[in-house]
């Protein structure tokens, strides 16, 4: 039996490198397929400039194929109204307890979804998401703090790409919790430790 994908969300302008650790740690030592999945089966252009292909589209997405989703940051999220296709995925998911990883602007997507209930999350800081959705009602459970994972749910600030990838190798059990530390470490630190190549 395949094991089931990862399902990284794109969308005109999404911010290619939140995550792209990610999905690169998980092929590589979690053997995840990634499936890129887009509001239709349009080619979409990254903040970066790279012309990413969905291999499905939201209406197409199979629930049981889903080990996680990610949602990566961009001016999207700040510009559009939340997309109705996107809403009935993302609570869909939920619903069946399917991990959410959203990083950057992306956690305002979850807050306007409802799908915080009370979980521990971050974001790109109290005030912006203050600023950014004013039905936020969830400062009680905001934690400072580069990456968040609660209950399926993991959040992470936009400069926290290598936290956030973190997170969602944990969630998924991808290398052990010493090897994720390592892993951040040597991301975070720019050097390769003696001995190592």
């Amino acid at each position: 039996m395949l094991r089931k994908a990862v399902y990284l969300f794109v969308f005109p302008g999404f911010a290619d490198w939140e995550a792209a650790h990610a999905v690169a740690e998980l092929r590589r030592h979690g053997g995840y397929r990634v499936e890129v999945v887009g509001i239709n089966s349009d080619p979409v252009e990254s903040m970066g400039g790279i012309l990413v292909q969905p291999s499905s589209k939201l209406s197409d997405v199979d629930l049981d194929d889903i080990a996680m989703l990610i949602l990566p940051g961009g001016d999207y999220w700040e510009q559009q109204s939340t997309h109705p296709e996107l809403m009935r995925v993302l609570h869909a998911v939920d619903l069946r307890r399917i991990p959410i990883a959203a990083i950057c602007a992306a956690t305002t997507l979850v807050i306007r979804a409802g799908l915080l209930h009370g979980r521990r999350h971050t974001s790109n800081g109290l005030a912006y998401l203050r600023q950014q959705v004013s039905e936020y009602a969830e400062a009680t459970t905001y934690i400072d703090a580069p990456a968040v994972r609660d209950r399926g749910l993991i959040t992470a600030s936009g400069l926290s790409d290598v936290e956030f990838a973190r997170e969602i190798m944990a969630e998924l059990g991808v290398l052990s919790e010493d090897a994720r530390e390592q892993w951040t470490a040597l991301f975070r630190s720019g050097r390769i430790p003696n001995g190592s190549v």
